[in-house]
């Protein structure tokens, strides 16, 4: 692929399915590129208003006649090819990966990849490199506290982008600098089995010019080419407040509650140090992180006063770190509310989300969003029986079957007390339902 020039006033770019994370931050950056910028979605989202303040108006609605003649017609793997918008740009489309392999091609690139916290760790390498005055151009998978935006276009010679797995899309990116956080079996219809996954991600850490920064792990490590940088915060004490380690000497204080996040950090810091960010500087600068937007995201307070979290976790390893994380804000119970995401992922991990969804006090269930998949193709899997994995683990704690919003909705306003934390997670929209608590 030849690296397009940074003036793209030339470029018509249609984006099906812009009311996104991930497609939503490509289309603020196009624009910002020069490039003509239109794009659609089912519903209105927290993204098409951050679209809007950007000079891009969504459509709601998918239809033919949305597409600009000429238009290069960008979509995602969750677009399915039979999307009016999609046939309608048959011979002009560019999925969302090739798209930001043309923008991270005009920059040093940055890549963050790994099946859990990747949006986190690369908010934290952005908030570093800003602070720490190189002005990266950044494109991640949620709305950075400081900013308020979850893509921009700055003056410094990186870019920090999140390397999607579930796709293989990753493959597109040839990074100077590739961050591996992890690895686990995630997403069933793309990997035949774990090895397939891991091959995937050997390919793409190895592709790294510079170096790759990966957590310290045997199973990470032999994935990586020689002379990777391991990283690790294995002194982490934990507190109401955050937590603190020590990263080479230096003292880490985060803001932001949980063991995971702190090794977030860790790898943030060692990769920040490797593009050019002074260490104690970045240290520093992690002291007022802010976090991402759904990565436990205090929304606010229920009538009863309550603090209802929301958080983006859709795997049974983010969603017992992120119960623990709650657990250090001492609630009297915790009340966590889930929504599965994929009826492959349902089928495949489902006495694995019962036991970690037992770690709450009170464990709500609802129905699966089913993103691009369909019910019909999945008989007999559905939310329920996550309900019944987490009733089996949880030792007669409550566990709820709540299927409808509706139905959660009241049964929550009238189970939350004062004194007790509300966590709601999951990868659909979820974070509607945790709205309507908070008055």
């Amino acid at each position: 692929m030849t690296p397009p020039a940074e003036d793209w006033s030339a470029r018509r770019l249609h984006f099906v399915g812009i009311g996104g994370a991930g497609m939503s931050g490509l289309a603020i950056i196009a624009r910002e590129l020069g490039a003509a910028v239109t794009g659609s979605d089912r519903s209105e989202s927290s993204y098409t208003g951050r679209l809007r303040e950007h000079g891009i108006e969504p459509v709601l609605g998918h239809s033919a006649e949305n597409v600009p003649p000429g238009a290069e017609v960008v979509y995602s793997t969750a677009v399915p090819p039979d999307n009016p918008e999609r046939v309608a740009g048959v011979g002009r489309e560019l999925h969302r990966s090739e798209l930001l392999a043309q923008i991270a091609s005009l920059r040093r690139c940055l890549a963050v990849t790994g099946t859990h916290g990747k949006t986190t760790t690369a908010a934290m390498i952005v908030h570093i490199l800003r602070e720490g005055g190189l002005d990266p151009a950044y494109v991640v998978g949620g709305e950075l506290g400081d900013t308020g935006v979850n893509a921009g276009w700055g003056h410094g010679e990186w870019i920090v982008v999140e390397a999607d797995e579930s796709d293989r899309s990753l493959l597109k990116l040839s990074p100077e600098i590739a961050v591996l956080t992890n690895a686990e079996l995630d997403h069933h219809s793309t990997y035949s089995s774990r090895l397939d996954l891991e091959d995937t991600l050997r390919e793409f850490v190895g592709r790294a010019s510079l170096g790759a920064v990966v957590w310290d792990r045997p199973g990470l490590l032999a994935l990586s080419p020689p002379g990777a940088l391991a990283y690790d915060a294995a002194d982490t004490a934990m507190s109401p407040r955050g937590s603190r380690f020590h990263w080479r000497g230096l003292e880490v204080v985060l803001a932001v509650p949980g063991a995971h996040n702190a090794v977030n950090a860790a790898g943030a810091l060692t990769a920040s140090a490797l593009a050019g960010a002074e260490p104690e500087r970045a240290a520093a600068a992690l002291t007022s992180f802010r976090g991402a937007r759904r990565r436990f995201e205090l929304l606010g307070t229920t009538a009863a006063g309550v603090p209802v979290y929301d958080d983006y976790a859709h795997h049974p390893t983010e969603v017992a770190a992120t119960i623990a994380a709650a657990r250090t804000l001492a609630p009297a119970r915790l009340v966590a509310v889930f929504q599965p995401h994929l009826y492959s992922r349902t089928r495949a991990l489902a006495r694995e989300f019962g036991r970690a969804l037992a770690g709450a006090d009170i464990a709500v269930v609802l129905a699966v969003y089913p993103a691009r998949e369909r019910a019909e193709d999945f008989p007999g899997v559905d939310g329920h029986l996550i309900a019944a994995a987490t009733a089996d683990a949880a030792g007669g704690r409550v566990v709820a079957w709540m299927p409808s919003f509706d139905d959660a909705r009241r049964y929550l306003s009238a189970t939350l007390r004062e004194g007790e934390v509300c966590l709601a997670m999951g990868a659909g929209d979820i974070d509607a339902l945790s709205r309507s608590l908070v008055s």
